[in-house]
């Protein structure tokens, strides 16, 4: 996809990012598609931290730190309170992780899908609790390494699928997004912004702590998610189903080999999850024709 991508910066110098995170990298492109006119709601996540200890901020544009639970409705009342002032244009961004998006934060983001909130719900994933010790959430994969989910008791349900979840609740815009294709993410960014009622982006963030990779890996590890179909890129704009960025052969074995928290994998737990990602896959590629 060939955009422009903007030179002005929303993202400060100074955030408490660990090296090669991904989450910081995933804020910067998406505050350049929406632009100086966003306030941004930030539930209980590792982006609590980064964005910097009050009463300083990371952020160029108005910034609500939540409670855990409230990330979806602290976007809704101040979407709501800006329309009652007249203003319609300012963007109102819901930033959580996967335990406030997956888990904790569910059922306040049910809601405002279901009454169609005019907001932008991102989920910025690094499936598992990182802020807190690596625990795992709803969003870690199957037999994925955390430190409640040991190697010798790994972690034996799939991943949830949380597009299929918010496609349930018919809302206009829903889109998956990378750090490794930053103009992809924010064409998508922009197209939300333009859409009024729920808008949900799912962007999956390589850890370096939480998935044990090398900080210098992190946007490596995100493409080959995309290329082996892990975490395929795509957009359900009413109901219609459109894949932006198209894989390639890339086996799943290249993805998982970079990742300490997959070390204690064999050769059929491999081939399983091959298997797995192929049939969602095929699914995919079903809807999208």
């Amino acid at each position: 996809m060939s955009i422009e991508i903007p030179r002005e910066e929303y993202l400060f110098s100074g955030h408490t990012g660990c090296p090669g995170c991904g989450a910081v990298l995933a804020m910067r492109h998406v505050l350049k598609g929406l632009g100086d006119k966003t306030v941004v709601a930030i539930p209980a996540c590792c982006w609590s931290i980064i964005a910097g200890a009050f009463p300083y901020a990371t952020l160029n544009v108005p910034l609500m730190h939540c409670a855990f639970e409230t990330g979806a409705a602290t976007a809704a009342g101040i979407k709501a309170a800006l329309e009652i002032r007249g203003d319609t244009e300012t963007t109102v961004l819901a930033w959580a992780g996967d335990g406030g998006t997956f888990d904790i934060g569910l059922q306040a983001l049910s809601g405002a899908a279901e009454r169609n909130d005019d907001i932008i719900f991102i989920c910025y994933d690094n499936e598992a609790y990182m802020n807190t010790g690596i625990q795992r959430s709803s969003a870690t994969p199957w037999k994925t390494w955390t430190s409640t989910t040991p190697a010798n008791t790994p972690k034996e349900t799939p991943k949830k699928d949380i597009v299929a979840t918010m496609m349930a609740h018919h809302i206009p815009y829903i889109a998956t997004g990378s750090v490794a294709y930053p103009a992809d993410l924010i064409a998508k960014v922009r197209k939300a912004k333009e859409i009024r009622g729920t808008k949900f982006i799912h962007i999956l963030i390589p850890c370096p702590p939480g998935w044990r990779h090398p900080s210098e890996l992190t946007i490596k590890i995100a493409r080959l998610a995309v290329l082996s179909r892990v975490f395929p890129l795509y957009e359900i704009e009413d109901g219609n189903h459109r894949v932006t960025v198209e894989p390639d052969d890339t086996r799943v074995s290249e993805y998982l080999k970079l990742q300490g928290r997959f070390r204690h994998l064999d050769e059929t737990d491999i081939e399983v999850i091959q298997a797995n990602v192929d049939r969602e896959w095929s699914r995919i590629e079903c809807l999208s024709a």
